[in-house]
């Protein structure tokens, strides 16, 4: 049987990991639905997410992992909104959005799910967040072009063989 991790987190999109877009700079809060259904900005700009993240999200859910988010925004309020909007919110069980080091985000959730961090697997698309918090011993992938199902299922793969 190959290893599985308990807890798969993600970076959340103050930068391009979910979303290709700072949610802090490049779209302005508060979001809603608009036309069609889509979820736009406060301008009335479409915000669009990486095609694959939805079913990325479900399919992982309904295999029994846990998921969490991990954020380091100062757009708290925006960030949550857009989980909620987009219907992401039901597949997270750990939602750690704040301002500060990803260090004290992986604190919490390792303290609230009693889980060890080598049983964590983190998705960032900023290299500093990848060391700082592989450091703790998450196995931490740099994602340089959004989150796919292909990078999800090539990183379960490797971390299954550690």
């Amino acid at each position: 049987m190959e290893k599985k991790p308990k807890i798969i987190v993600f970076d959340l999109g103050t930068d391009y990991t979910l979303w290709p877009f700072w949610v802090d700079t490049h779209v302005d809060p508060p979001f809603r639905k608009g036309a069609q259904n889509k979820v736009v900005d406060s301008h009335g700009h479409t915000v669009r997410y990486y095609s694959d993240v939805p079913d990325v999200l479900k399919q992982l859910s309904g295999e029994g992992y846990e998921l969490g988010v991990a954020s380091r925004t100062s757009e708290i309020k925006g960030a949550k909104q857009l989980l909620d909007l987009f219907g992401w919110k039901r597949y997270f069980q750990y939602v750690e959005i704040f301002p500060g080091s990803k260090v004290t985000h992986f604190s919490n959730i390792r303290k609230s799910s009693h889980a060890d961090y080598k049983d964590m697997l983190f998705f960032d698309d900023e290299a500093r967040n990848i060391v700082e918090v592989g450091k703790l011993g998450v196995h931490a992938v740099l994602v340089r072009d959004g989150v796919s199902r292909r990078v999800v299922e090539d990183t379960l793969r490797s971390f299954g063989k550690q």
